[in-house]
């Protein structure tokens, strides 16, 4: 008995690989491979400790540990989580998790291994931002290719033009599903700059998703906001290298501005026919967004004649974009302070900030919706977006 109720379609706007420490290294080009850092844990839930048990077994599961998940059956997603869960980061037992939890289709992104591309710094050297980035997407396409349920999702950095629309291209030509960019302004330009005019282009014609998620920026509030003279704090998993208390109320900011900054360069206006996704980054910022751009542009388009778009702000990003609740968000609150085609499902599978059952988070705050309310959120949203995913 798979977890998601069969009485409707599920399609999930995310969940995640947990890579082993060779993730980049063993698809990185030969002559980049030695300058090629190994993928951390160190900021996560899973030990040093937990990780060399897998690297010593041979990059895998014991066949006991495999079973112990499967026997689980549709309790799957509540026990199975992190680097031990069933599929974590071996394709076949992908395969078997997917029957398990009954979703017709799922994004999958990275975790820990977008350090390098996304990195903020300038002083990262071009060769290795976009090599890290070559191996991410080769490592990416391979894992995802034995179940067409799974819509691997590559990446690439914008920091340099020339170079992000040679990796898109590829990531297109090999398979990849959507492509998430970084949601910090790319170093030394706009996301509107007109050297990316053709990276746009490029996903519009292709009909490829961009996506912003958690962790394309950096993840913590500059030092200064938390030096108070008072203890350290905790971040919610109970160390101190995550998202903390402060991080968490501002964590929103960063996509909303890189949003909006798309808006304002007319890149939505100028490609209709070009999707996007916001993904775990909550939505309940979404409505008061869609307002103030939509004030914004009316006021400000009498002496700014960029922004004189046929179509509202708030109309565009409809059209064009969704954004993924977190499960302890009102869906209901959302939907009634803008519309009901804005929300996708996610379930953040093996990610513990996805819960126990992210299913039934999200139908108590959709209440007495509607069944038309309801298949929006668990499917035809997304199918706006990846119309060529829909399954029967």
């Amino acid at each position: 008995m798979a977890y998601a109720p069969q009485d409707r379609p599920f399609y999930d706007a995310d969940s995640h690989i947990m890579e082993l420490p060779d993730f980049l290294k063993s698809y990185a080009d030969p002559a980049l491979r030695d300058e090629i850092p190994e993928v951390s844990y160190s900021a996560s839930l899973v030990t040093d400790e937990e990780v060399a048990v897998i690297v010593n077994q041979g990059g895998r599961h014991s066949a006991e540990h495999v079973q112990a998940q499967i026997d689980l059956g549709d309790k799957l997603i509540e026990s199975s989580k992190e680097i031990q869960a069933l599929g974590a980061f071996n394709s076949s037992d992908r395969k078997v998790a997917m029957d398990m939890l009954g979703f017709k289709k799922q994004l999958v992104f990275a975790t820990h291994s977008v350090v390098l591309p996304f990195h903020p710094s300038s002083k990262t050297e071009a060769r290795l931002r976009y090599g890290g980035t070559r191996a991410h997407n080769r490592h990416m396409s391979e894992f995802c290719a034995s179940d067409d349920r799974l819509m691997g999702v590559g990446v690439v950095p914008l920091d340099v033009p020339e170079l992000a629309i040679q990796e898109l291209d590829w990531a297109i030509d090999n398979g990849l599903e959507a492509i998430w960019i970084p949601h910090r302004a790319p170093i030394g330009h706009s996301p509107g700059h007109v050297d990316l005019e053709g990276f746009w282009a490029r996903l519009a014609e292709a009909g490829i998703p961009f996506c912003l998620h958690v962790g394309g920026a950096p993840l913590q509030i500059h030092k200064s906001w938390g030096n108070n003279g008072r203890g350290a704090t905790r971040d919610w998993m109970g160390g101190g290298e995550n998202v903390r208390t402060k991080d968490a109320m501002v964590l929103h900011q960063q996509p909303e501005m890189f949003v909006s900054m798309m808006m304002a360069e007319g890149i939505f206006h100028r490609h209709p026919k070009l999707r996007g996704a916001v993904v775990e980054l909550g939505a309940g910022w979404v409505p008061q967004m869609l307002q103030r751009l939509d004030d914004v542009c009316k006021v400000y388009s009498r002496v700014d004649e960029s922004i004189r778009f046929d179509r509202k702000p708030s109309e565009q990003l409809t059209e064009q974009m969704g954004f993924t609740p977190m499960p302890h968000e009102n869906i209901s609150n959302m939907i009634d302070q803008s519309n009901a085609d804005l929300y996708l499902f996610s379930s953040d599978y093996p990610h513990v900030e996805g819960t126990r059952d992210p299913i039934a988070r999200f139908e108590r705050t959709m209440g007495d919706r509607g069944e038309d309310i309801k298949t929006k959120f668990y499917s035809e949203n997304f199918l706006r977006l990846w119309p060529e995913a829909r399954v029967a």
